[in-house]
């Protein structure tokens, strides 16, 4: 065993003692039991190609809103994660000196992942599932920027292993993420994305539901839309087909072309509006009403004098002796960048992980 997995020339496969302690857990009774069990289901998620999905109805019960008694569809999830992980497959040791490949699918509340490749015999294999539940503000996106959420995802998951590559090739089942648009400009959302797209040297080939089977599961388990929709594809989608992504066109689908990244002040500006705690923040600093305050927590609003905007950046200081610092919004793309900026880049120096996350810290809240 290697880092509580098996790992010989046939690939990676879990430890059965892990599966065992999984599959024998008795029903949680309490919040407490279901946390303690999702913890060891989530460290074996990678085995699982639609972990997310599966867990959706369980982790509903964690939110302190919701009553916490566990019905038909709970115990369902919970014994379909069992199932999953007592069949977990052998996924492949990834293999350097063979092209990978990425297939990925979105969903309305879901988006998913599988990095790939060939082996030596022909044989198309997984090296590593990934899958996540959307955010509220995601589930609001049109279609297409879905569908580029979830490629984004895919490229930040895999990113170890396609960061560099020369080209690889980027299955969808979205047919407007390979062709051209009409739209003469591109939204902030897109041009922030852009930027870490350009990173890539990717080219997007379409691949119909029916076919992209294995992405379509991470982000389509019916189980898993708590509107209890039956498929995807029963959703209306009016720009599905006619308004085309204006990010791949400006990519040339292929992301060796480059493209100006945004400043760091109007991208973290930006990325507030996606982050709704910092967004309804910022909309009572900038109209202090009643009915603002209201839209708060209300831990937010008793410390909600720490917080402060300049210009368009929002700021935290603990106390008035405090140096006030910039607020980072929960944005994966925008919080990579920063620790390139004080590790990667030239004027970073390569410090340490404690010297760059004091250094992050001493800027950034």
């Amino acid at each position: 065993p290697v880092l509580g997995c098996y790992v010989s020339k046939s690939g990676v496969r879990a430890d059965p003692e892990k599966i065992s302690s999984i599959c024998s857990w008795p029903t949680p009774k309490n919040q407490t039991e279901l946390r303690q069990w999702l913890g060891l289901a989530n460290y074996l998620h990678k085995y699982t190609k639609d972990y997310a999905g599966l867990i959706q109805p369980m982790s509903s019960l964690l939110k302190k809103d919701v009553a916490g008694n566990w019905r038909p569809e709970h115990q369902d999830a919970f014994d379909a994660v069992k199932k999953s992980l007592a069949s977990a497959p052998v996924l492949m040791l990834p293999d350097t000196s063979r092209p990978f490949h990425v297939v990925c699918d979105a969903s309305d509340f879901a988006i998913g992942c599988a990095l790939m490749q060939f082996d030596a015999k022909g044989r198309e294999r997984v090296v590593s599932y990934q899958s996540r539940q959307m955010k509220p503000a995601e589930k609001n996106y049109p279609v297409h920027d879905k569908e580029l959420l979830a490629m984004r995802y895919a490229l930040m998951k895999c990113r170890v292993y396609l960061l560099g590559e020369q080209t690889f090739a980027v299955y969808t089942d979205h047919a407007s993420l390979r062709t051209a648009t009409k739209s003469s400009h591109l939204s902030q959302r897109m041009a922030r994305w852009l930027s870490f797209f350009a990173e890539y040297n990717f080219v997007v080939h379409y691949k119909p539901g029916k076919n992209n089977i294995i992405a379509d599961a991470l982000s389509r388990r019916p189980d898993y839309d708590p509107r209890r929709l039956t498929r995807h594809q029963d959703i209306p989608d009016d720009d599905d087909d006619d308004d085309d992504c204006a990010t791949c066109v400006t990519l040339g689908i292929n992301a060796t072309v480059s493209s100006p990244v945004l400043p760091l002040r109007q991208q973290i500006a930006d990325a507030y509006e996606d982050d709704a705690f910092y967004a309804a923040i910022i909309r009572y600093l900038r109209n202090p009403t009643a009915d603002t305050l209201t839209k708060l927590t209300r831990p937010t609003r008793d410390e909600i004098t720490r917080y402060d905007l300049d210009g368009d950046l929002l700021t935290y200081a603990t106390d008035t002796f405090d140096t006030p610092r910039v607020v980072i919004p929960a944005d994966d793309d925008l919080r990579a960048r920063l620790v390139h900026e004080y590790h990667d880049a030239p004027a970073g120096g390569h410090l340490g992980r404690e010297k760059t996350f004091a250094a992050l810290s001493r800027d950034f809240f």
